[in-house]
């Protein structure tokens, strides 16, 4: 076993691919069909800081080990961070004997053999230890911190900066003789400045997360970007009721493409709790817009090998000239639907919303152009989207715009509508693409909602 250092794993790929083999032979020992195993070992840091002085830090290292058992369509599982033999004997024993009691369902189990993957790719990057200390995130926060409070005399306060710092490691095998496993990082900076004028207070923020350190903006980049933000938000004004176009912008548009993701995922598709319910082969956005998957993009988030079920993945075309072609589903869910597993289990990978009718020039000023005049969203507050009957509402701040051009920043308005009919009247989606986590997209622009306002 590796030595104990906080900046590295301390059990290799080849001790949790051990750990793991260990749990699956007892589970077969201990009678059970099928089942399946997860061994994980995450380490990494978060520090914080505020008005330059150090608010939080903390290490943190963490391990588990957890086993699925199917037997006759029973269901079990259990869960250990001790990773002594006794103790992974006892976790099997748990989940066999929970197994028991569960009601049997018959689309529960592994997914078919021919499904799985037995030989992923393993050039994909997605592995970038930063070996930080705390004293070096902290220099880093205070950095990007400074950078903001001193981009302007209006920038007095601050939420605070942070760097967050991850690496996790697994390892998985199941008793259809599937076995792979796979390193990854995660890192970001952040901060949140606040502008002040006569009285007036406006916060915003920006961060950089990137799986490869190199990768990430300079903290003097974030925090002057952020205070320009903020400072754009001073002179906010209420607008009156109205309908109007709406454009969001690129880093939040990703929010609408997370909302069509939830609305053809396989549990809201099998419980029929979604307003896009037997919508495969159904034209909902306009001809130009297409929506694509790829899991095999080097060093992105959402980048696997392989789904959580150790399922393969692939490239596809999720919609096809306003068309969607296909779901994201598990294998169980899958099999509630009477269809094929996508490789889906744990989520979508890099998903990228598009439009075939934009080119080079349509960014985001010849976005501001083509709506004329209208509402540009930067930010969306509150939980309002309904994905059951599609209705969209969201308190939002952003600018007014006039002429193609920003008149002023509002603020204390909402928008509505509904999720179908928001998607059948994209006019556009700007070339000025924003990757946040695994959905890219640039800004969209809705050829009219309703505005709630004073």
């Amino acid at each position: 076993m590796g030595l104990n250092n906080n900046s590295q794993f301390i059990y290799s790929s080849s001790e949790l691919k051990m750990i793991a083999q260990k749990m699956l032979d007892l589970a077969h020992v201990a009678g059970a069909v099928q089942a399946s195993v997860d061994v994980t070992e995450d380490y990494g840091l978060s520090t914080q800081v505020r008005l330059g002085q150090l608010e939080t830090s903390e290490s943190n290292r963490e391990k588990s080990a957890s086993i699925t058992i199917y037997n006759s369509g029973r269901k079990g599982f259990a869960e250990t961070s001790n990773f002594e033999s006794d103790a992974l004997q006892q976790t099997v024993l748990k989940a066999r004997d929970i197994a028991k009691f569960t009601k049997p369902d018959k689309f529960s189990g592994l997914p078919n053999k021919e499904d799985l993957e037995f030989q992923p790719r393993n050039d994909l990057e997605l592995y970038f230890p930063w070996n930080i200390g705390i004293k070096d995130a902290v220099d880093i926060a205070l950095r990007c911190e400074a950078s903001a409070l001193e981009a302007d005399k209006h920038i007095k306060n601050s939420e605070g900066a942070a760097v967050t710092v991850h690496h996790s490691n697994f390892f998985s095998v199941n008793s259809l003789g599937f076995e792979g496993g796979y390193k990854q990082s995660r890192h970001t900076v952040s901060v949140a400045p606040i502008a002040t004028r006569n009285g007036e207070m406006e916060r915003d923020y920006w961060y950089s997360s990137d799986r490869n350190f190199k990768n990430l903006a300079t903290p003097e980049d974030i925090g002057s970007y952020a205070a320009q933000r903020a400072l754009s938000r001073l002179g906010s004004r209420r607008i009156s009721t109205r309908k109007s176009p709406v454009l969001f912008d690129a880093p939040i548009a990703a929010s609408l493409l997370g909302s069509f993701v939830q609305a053809i995922s396989g549990a809201s598709l099998y419980k029929n709790l979604t307003f896009l319910d037997k919508s495969l082969d159904t034209r909902i956005f306009p001809e130009s817009i297409c929506i694509e998957e790829n899991p095999f993009l080097i060093g992105e988030m959402g980048s696997a090998p392989f789904d959580d079920e150790g399922v393969k993945v692939r490239p596809r075309l999720v919609v096809e000239n306003g068309v969607i072609k296909g779901y994201f589903l598990s294998s169980y869910s899958a099999k509630r639907l009477n269809m094929h597993t996508t490789g889906n289990a744990g989520g979508s990978h890099n998903l990228r919303m598009f439009d075939n009718n934009s080119n080079a020039e349509n960014n985001l000023s010849k976005m501001f152009k083509l709506m004329g005049n209208g509402l540009f969203v930067t930010e969306l507050m509150g939980q309002g989207v309904n994905i059951i009957t599609g209705d969209y509402s969201r308190g939002v701040s952003g600018f007014w715009i006039q002429d193609g051009q920003i008149s002023f920043p509002v603020y204390e308005i909402t928008i509505a509508g509904n999720l179908k009919e928001m998607f059948q009247s994209i006019v556009s989606i700007g070339t000025d693409e924003y990757r946040r986590g695994a959905k890219t997209t640039g800004s969209v622009l809705i050829e009219t909602m309703t505005i709630g306002g004073s």
